[in-house]
């Protein structure tokens, strides 16, 4: 058997999938492994290669603890969709060399073995970095210091801590990387610990590992408008191993309102005197055009855009990622992906619960700042954009900033706003509508629902709608992207077929479908609707997709900008959304009551009609791992 000897780590990492090289074939999709076997293996083995290609997760969390140091989460060519993804990485690859290499080496003597040395974890993170940045060569330390700004808030609790420790976990941050908490409140790394751990997902064999990673811990305690704490700040950060050559990362998980005085304070007293300097910004960036427009000019007076790391966690999720994959590597979607196969597009937020306590931090934003002019509009401008040149960073997001153009401001007249009501026979908060939350002003005109329709004028899309859709206090959990395709020229079945449909389920149970017409088995020649399927959860059982964050955060290591926000992205969606907050806010436009647990305002549905999208209510797709 070929043992993992076989594999080695690249040090030349090419970006093309698919490479022939001297008769051979580079198969990979991970940035940091390479496995290089002869075509004629391939195609001996595999036969014809799976001809929709999907971003593959194929190394899942490790339930036999062994640590290969290799992310869990690489990438392969289409064709390993044909080994079924195992517990670990040895597993995986035995499997497959154990079917491949009789052959291989009956037909290829010749062939020479490959390097089985194995790589540190700073050196699986610097191949990671150099595929990122297009192979260029970095002369920079391996050191890094990641400050955790806002270190006592929820987000750091939940997210942010969490999502460092399994990233340390796995091996994907450069062995010599410390974490700084820093916050107003008096607190110590033991402390910051307590609070994290429910949040961690810590296996009992792990222990000594995370002790390993809080002993690379520590906290201080500031003012965020204080100067004087940010020069003791820095004071800690170049008293660290290796701190005078060390990158520093700096995470805002904090309220808009300190912004200002942060990063003013991180540009006077805390730069990285030899290495780089990164600040990732949570959104809300900004309440309308004019506010961003005031914190671009801000941010851009102190950092170049390079440093600037807008964070929008949905940009981060495996289905938002798949999109582009779905669209630009697969032929069958490319002639249908346009104004003459497709009726609207349905882009879908909705949560089961209100606002739990927190409806006076929502009541300064609403559903549509909250969510619609972000996350929806995010995963409509990969839904609606042209092919990029390249995946690069600046590529993608320049045709995500060409299609945000070609959209008008919304108006009033294709906006529904609606605000959930108690429910009397719900239990627990259900009885509870959002004026009932003691954190919200009374006649409070907040939305909690908003229904928009949105027009992109161009030649692709002319007269399509984008409806999208988000709301409190629904009826079920899901996010999702659903292109409705017009009705079959010509019917020959008198009217029994419904529209075809393609799903991209972003959560939850991450999933792809396509509704479509089949025979109904049996005697009769009847049509009925079914689907082609790609549930997440049973096509690829074993794998544990990676959290939005771990792949962002990953991403700022790295330096690629690819799924953050650029300025003038920003710019461009706060154009489209800015006239109608204003309107609302100031005419009080009263929201339409709903009730908890609904599906939302009836006068929605009727936007939605009303502009071209077909409700059959036929069918529900049945999510087959759950059966």
């Amino acid at each position: 058997m070929i043992s993992l000897s076989h594999i080695r780590f690249s040090p030349s990492c090419t970006r093309t999938l698919g490479v022939c090289q001297r008769g051979r074939r580079v198969c990979r999709r991970s940035p940091v492994c390479t496995i290089v076997m002869r075509k004629s293996h391939i195609d001996s083995v595999c036969g014809v290669c799976v001809s929709v290609s999907l971003p593959l997760p194929l190394i899942s969390r490790r339930p036999d603890k062994t640590d290969y140091g290799v992310p869990r989460y690489m990438h392969l060519q289409s064709y390993f969709t044909r080994i079924r993804a195992g517990c670990s990485i040895e597993k995986k690859f035995s499997f497959f060399f154990s079917i491949a290499s009789n052959h291989f080496l009956l037909t290829h003597p010749s062939e020479q073995k490959m390097s089985g040395i194995p790589l540190s974890r700073s050196e699986i993170f610097g191949q990671l970095r150099k595929e990122l940045h297009d192979d260029e060569e970095f002369h920079q330390s391996d050191a890094h210091i990641f400050i955790i700004m806002g270190a006592s808030g929820d987000l750091a609790k939940k997210k942010i801590y969490p999502t460092l420790w399994w990233l340390f976990r796995d091996g994907l941050l450069p062995e010599q990387t410390h974490f700084v908490g820093f916050a107003r409140s008096d607190l110590t790394v033991e402390s910051i610990r307590a609070a994290c751990l429910p949040y961690m997902k810590v296996a009992d064999a792990e222990n000594e590992r995370l002790a390993a990673f809080f002993r690379q811990n520590s906290y201080l305690s500031g003012k965020y408008a204080d100067e004087g704490s940010f020069t003791r700040l820095n004071a800690h950060l170049l008293s660290l191993p290796g701190a005078a050559e060390a990158n520093r990362l700096f995470y805002l998980a904090l309220p808009p309102s300190v912004y200002q005085d942060v990063t003013s304070n991180i540009r006077k007293h805390s730069m990285s005197e030899k290495g780089w300097t990164r600040v990732i910004v949570e959104k809300p960036f900004g309440r309308d055009l004019e506010t961003s427009e005031q914190l671009s000019a801000h941010l851009s007076s102190l950092f170049t855009e390079d440093q600037i790391y807008r964070i929008d966690h949905y940009l981060g999720k495996e289905m938002v990622q798949n999109l582009m994959v779905l669209r630009f590597g697969n032929r069958i979607f490319g002639p249908i992906w346009n104004r003459d196969s497709v009726a609207c597009v349905v882009l879908t937020f909705k949560e089961p619960f209100g606002t739990q306590g927190r409806g006076g931090y929502f009541n300064d934003f609403g559903i549509i700042r909250d969510v619609m002019q972000n996350h929806l509009l995010q995963m409509l401008s990969l839904v609606a954009m042209e092919k990029p040149t390249s995946t690069s960073s600046d590529d993608v997001r320049d045709e995500k900033v060409k299609v945000l153009k070609c959209i008008a401001p919304v108006s009033m007249a294709d906006v529904i706003l609606g605000q959930y009501v108690g429910n009397p026979t719900g239990e627990g908060d259900a009885k509870l509508g959002y004026l009932d939350d003691p954190t919200v002003p009374k006649g409070s005109h907040t939305p909690t629902f908003a229904t928009a329709v949105l027009y992109v004028h161009n030649e692709r899309w002319d007269g399509v709608p984008f409806i999208l859709r988000c709301g409190k206090a629904l009826n079920e959990r899901k996010a999702e992207v659903r292109l409705q395709f017009t009705d079959v020229p010509g019917d020959i079945f008198e009217g029994q077929c419904q529209r075809n449909e393609l799903v991209v389920r972003v959560q939850p149970n991450e999933a792809v479908y396509a509704k479509m017409m089949s025979k109904k088995p049996g005697m009769f020649f009847n049509p009925e609707e079914t689907e082609l399927d790609l549930t997440y959860g049973s096509r690829y059982r074993d794998v544990k997709l990676p959290d939005a964050y771990e792949r962002l955060i990953l991403d700022v290591f790295c330096g690629s900008q690819m799924h953050f926000v650029r300025s003038d992205e920003l710019r461009e969606a706060w154009r489209i959304f800015t006239p109608l907050l204003h309107q609302i806010e100031r005419e009080k436009i009263p929201p339409i009551p709903y009730t908890y647990g609904s599906r939302g305002p009836p006068e929605a549905d009727e936007l939605m009609k009303r502009v071209g999208f077909r409700y059959e209510g036929t069918y529900k797709w049945v999510n087959p791992h759950r059966l």
